[in-house]
This record gives structure tokens, C-alpha cells and sequence, in this order.
């Protein structure tokens, strides 16, 4: 995606928005930077960003993205509970609108060797 609005609801542009995390130019600054980043990803079918977050010990083995990416349509933040650029965790609860509903969820994110990763989640 090079062009066009980032999928995560910013409104900026993907590039200068979660592009430039799943590209790996640079690292999320907070857990929810990185829990909307995931979100483009999903979006976009990004399995390897997707995998590349997600903390060792509790990513899946058989981890499938669709490469065609999935329907979501809106990306809501509901809360958000640490995390901040000088945090070790944070918490971030999220709605994910697909076409008929949403998918909301209450993730769970740590700060490794200077980077956020997504440790596991809560589906609501």
C-alpha cells in the first residue's frame, strides 16, 4: 500500500502512519501505536508483521493471516491503560468493525528489548 489513508482511522497517510511501523523503519512508540499497526496489518494481510509483534511464548504455531486481508471496516479504541512511551505494559481495548458486527477485544501488550509486542488479549 503506498498511497491512501491508513486503514488504523488516524487519518493520516499509511506511509506516514502505520506503514511505517509494519515496514520496520521504525518501532511503535506505545502499545497502542502497535495495536493499531496490527490492526493495518490484519487489514492489509501483513502475516509477517503480524507474527513478527506478537510475543514468542504466546503466538500460535499455526499463526494464518489471509493474504487477501480481512473485511474490517473501522478500527474504535475504547480504552487504554498504560502503555506510554515510558511504560513496560499496557492494556488496550479495541472494537473491530466488520460488515454485520464487530469483533472487541482487550489485548495485553509488554515492552522486550525496547520494542512493544503483543503478549495475548481477551476477546470481549
Amino acid at each position: 500500500m503506498a498511497q491512501g489513508l491508513c486503514p488504523c482511522g488516524q487519518g493520516m497517510p499509511y506511509e506516514a502512519c502505520c506503514g511505517r511501523f509494519i515496514s520496520g523503519v521504525s518501532s511503535a512508540p506505545t502499545a497502542e501505536a502497535l495495536m493499531r499497526s496490527r490492526y493495518s496489518a490484519y487489514v492489509l494481510g501483513d502475516g509477517a508483521y503480524v507474527a513478527r509483534t506478537w510475543a514468542d511464548e504466546t503466538r500460535p504455531a499455526d499463526l494464518q493471516v489471509n493474504p487477501a486481508g480481512e473485511p474490517f471496516t473501522r478500527l474504535q479504541v475504547v480504552s487504554t491503560s498504560g502503555g506510554g512511551p515510558f511504560d513496560a505494559e499496557g492494556t488496550v481495548e479495541f472494537a473491530a468493525h466488520y460488515p454485520g458486527g464487530a469483533m472487541r477485544e482487550r489485548s495485553r501488550f509488554e515492552r522486550r528489548a525496547g520494542s512493544w509486542v503483543y503478549v495475548d488479549g481477551s476477546v470481549r
